[in-house]
């Protein structure tokens, strides 16, 4: 994380009731994405009722925390310090969106392999954010 990410203030989200397993799970270091046992789809933002068939046979499941960035944008216009936001694509084909660290202040192409990183709000809660694979 550069120094200028390191100095950006996160606000603490907001919770419904729908969502507040996930935040449950992120203050573990784990993330979770509901999956539809009906149509046998992933969704994401969290919620009890499936997006595609509406179905209330949802459960969920843990993710690798691994995907690649389906889109990205840099924020600079309006914000004190400058961030990357982007939808990723999880390995297990759910997209969420989120925001990308360890790039500066480039916006990584589409396709670029990116794993989670936990990183702590102002008001303590855990927030995922996607960061460059390390290769090993």
């Amino acid at each position: 994380m550069s120094s200028q990410e390191a100095s950006r203030h996160i606000p603490a989200p907001l919770v419904n009731p729908e969502a507040q397993e996930f935040f449950s799970a992120a203050l573990e270091k784990r993330l979770i994405y509901k999956h539809c046992d009906t149509c046998d789809t992933p969704h994401h933002p969290p919620r009890s009722m499936c997006p595609h068939c509406h179905s209330c046979q949802t459960q969920w499941k843990v993710s690798t925390g691994k995907g690649m960035v389906f889109s990205a944008s840099m924020l600079r216009k309006g914000v004190p310090v400058p961030y990357c936001i982007a939808y990723v694509t999880l390995d297990e084909g759910v997209t969420m969106m989120s925001d990308l660290i360890g790039f500066g202040d480039v916006t990584p192409p589409v396709g670029t392999r990116v794993q989670v990183k936990f990183v702590t709000t102002d008001g303590g809660a855990q927030v995922p954010m996607f960061e460059p694979v390390q290769m090993l």
